[in-house]
């Protein structure tokens, strides 16, 4: 593997930067990204265990600072999805919905720490490659799409039965006809193929985005006493910039979350 210290060209610094520490072939569909793995589930389980904490310790009386925060969010959470979904949202549809968006806010803020930084830190520990943002890897965004899908899948069958469901995939939207059957179906093949594609790489894209933003920044403020002075002055408008992109995008997801189990338990 290649140190930090020999990466002599802009294409071999972005190169380290975006590599993956992986398990398995290269380029293979087996292939385990285990810095994605490992980072996202740190990440769930200090940021649910945290809000887990702060609701135990939840009295009645006068909120702490973090209950209050946590509370904020849950009403925050609960008012968007109560916009969308009107049936029993607390059964299940607003619990995912909060672990949606704080999962992919945490996973999204990662991508605030400095690239150079946090790869010297790696490097002290013996790990040459490692990469600090889930979001900015696609099989991450897509694996939540897919597992969306999936529960939008089973939802439509909870709630209009298989029957119900394989009827309304062959009849809605263009009519109950046979002759329409046919467009119909291929009509709800590609919402169906859209909905988890466009679900997640929305947010692959701009989470990747900003990676790439943040290192030629760095690139640019390597290149002598002006690129550090522009680096740096754009560096810090660029992240403040990011900060509503990180929470504007897991917002988004969230929404596209909620609107989609939404949509599986009504009809056309």
């Amino acid at each position: 593997m290649e140190h930090e210290g020999t990466l002599s060209s802009p294409s071999q610094y972005i190169e380290h930067h975006l590599s993956f520490n992986t398990q398995g072939a290269e380029a293979s569909f087996w292939t385990i990204h285990i810095d994605t793995l490992v980072m996202s589930v740190i990440l769930g389980l200090i940021a649910m265990g945290l809000i887990w904490m702060v609701a135990k310790k939840a009295t009645a009386g006068v909120p702490s600072k973090a209950q209050a925060f946590v509370e904020l969010l849950f009403d925050f959470v609960d008012d968007q999805v109560k916009n969308i979904f009107h049936g029993n949202r607390h059964a299940f549809i607003a619990p995912a919905a909060l672990t949606v968006f704080v999962w992919v806010l945490v996973m999204n803020a990662m991508d605030f720490l400095p690239v150079d930084i946090m790869a010297a830190i790696y490097s002290f520990v013996g790990i040459h490659k490692w990469r600090s943002v889930p979001t900015s890897d696609v099989n991450t965004t897509f694996a939540l799409a897919l597992a969306v899908w999936f529960l939008m899948i089973y939802f439509g069958i909870k709630v209009k039965g298989l029957g119900g469901w394989l009827h309304e995939l062959y009849t809605a939207p263009f009519g109950t006809k046979i002759w329409v059957w046919p467009f119909n179906f291929l009509f709800n093949l590609i919402e169906y193929v859209s909905k988890p594609l466009s679900h997640s790489l929305r947010l692959f894209g701009n989470m990747y985005a900003g990676e790439v933003i943040f290192l030629l920044l760095g690139l640019w403020a390597a290149t002598g006493m002006s690129g550090l002075f522009f680096g740096a002055i754009l560096g810090a408008g660029w992240s403040i910039f990011h900060i509503l992109i990180v929470v504007l995008q897991a917002f988004i997801f969230m929404m596209l979350t909620v609107v989609y189990l939404a949509m599986a338990h009504e009809g056309h």
